[in-house]
């Protein structure tokens, strides 16, 4: 089985490839000219230069290919040109769509996120079904996905297959980024989170997540048109921390801060740090918005349908710590 990958240089994305390269696929990645491959290394696949904002330099590499995995997204939680962001995910996305339905591939996997779901302020658990509308999206990048999405269901009340899957917050091992969760990490062992928010995620191993988008290459796995929450442990950040702490030794912050205090903090931290230094801000106005509301999910309708497994996140958190400090992300354990 032939697969145009995009993605693969990522977080996910890699995790994915090497999954697919385990069970014998035949890949071809799509990787940038400024790309970082060291979430690659030693894997066989053929890379094939391109762009998502240069749709045509894929078309030669999807042609002839039996499923697409769309992985690739910008995945940022402040972004100094928001319009980047909306052309790589939206308008990326439509365009490989459109590519895919040009050149007769007979299955898509798009990788969403969990972000497009309908969260409730009073943390209840949300599924697919749960009512959900752009109004409900904050900030560009929930936005840009769920306009994102919205193409792929469109595109599959057309006819073409396409499958979504919506990961939570995937954790592990090859973070390189990192990720905005895998900073959550970072921050923790370089001992700069002295306090924390009443906020929750749900945290799912992303070995799972890419097991599961392995298993819907086969054509009778998943149904065309539907959407699959991924997800593992629904978890409060006090807990997350706790359970880091847990496994390294370090102190979990006691102190709690209101969310409109954090708020205060993140204007200037933005400001400041992102369009004054032109630097990526460790606190967004974004974020804190997001933490309102508990990003909880359920994945039973990805285990009826996907074969998807619910695992304790404890050692896919215990991968991230040991990775980000063999990387140098942070001090060795002891240091």
């Amino acid at each position: 089985m032939r697969i145009f990958l995009t993605g693969a240089t990522g977080f996910v994305g890699s995790h994915v490839a090497r999954e697919a390269a385990s069970r014998g696929a035949d890949l071809r990645l799509l990787v940038r000219p400024t790309s970082n491959l060291a979430n690659l290394e030693g894997l066989a696949a053929e890379t094939v230069i391109g762009d998502l904002l240069q749709p045509e330099s894929l078309r030669l590499a999807i042609s002839g290919c039996d499923v697409i995995l769309h992985v690739a997204a910008d995945y940022r939680l402040w972004v100094h040109d928001p319009k980047t962001m909306y052309r790589t995910n939206v308008a990326g996305t439509r365009d490989l769509l459109r590519i895919a339905r040009d050149e007769g591939v007979p299955r898509v996997i798009y990788t969403s996120s969990v972000a497009t779901m309908g969260f409730k302020s009073d943390g209840s658990i949300v599924d697919e079904t749960t009512p959900v509308s752009i109004a409900d999206m904050v900030g560009h990048y929930k936005r840009s996905k769920f306009q994102a999405e919205l193409a792929a269901l469109d595109a599959a009340r057309g006819g073409q297959p396409v499958i979504i899957l919506n990961p939570t917050t995937p954790i592990g091992s090859g973070d390189l980024k990192p990720t905005p969760t895998g900073r959550i990490v970072v921050d923790f062992l370089n001992r700069k989170f002295p306090a924390y928010v009443d906020t929750g995620l749900n945290l799912v191993d992303v070995r799972e997540v890419a097991r599961t988008h392995v298993d819907c290459l086969n054509p009778d796995v998943g149904r065309p048109g539907q959407r699959y929450i991924l997800g593992g442990e629904n978890l409060t950040l006090k807990q997350i921390l706790d359970k880091m702490s847990a496994i390294t030794g370090l102190p979990s912050p006691t102190a709690r801060v209101p969310h409109s205090v954090a708020m205060i903090f993140a204007f200037f931290d933005e400001t400041i740090t992102g369009k004054i230094r032109g630097r990526e801000p460790r606190a967004t106005v974004e974020a804190v918005r997001m933490g309102k509301k508990k990003m909880f999910a359920s994945s039973a309708k990805a285990e009826r349908e996907l074969g998807f497994r619910v695992v304790p996140v404890y050692q896919a958190l215990r991968s991230a710590i040991d990775w980000f400090r063999e990387h140098g992300y942070a001090p060795a354990q002891g240091e």
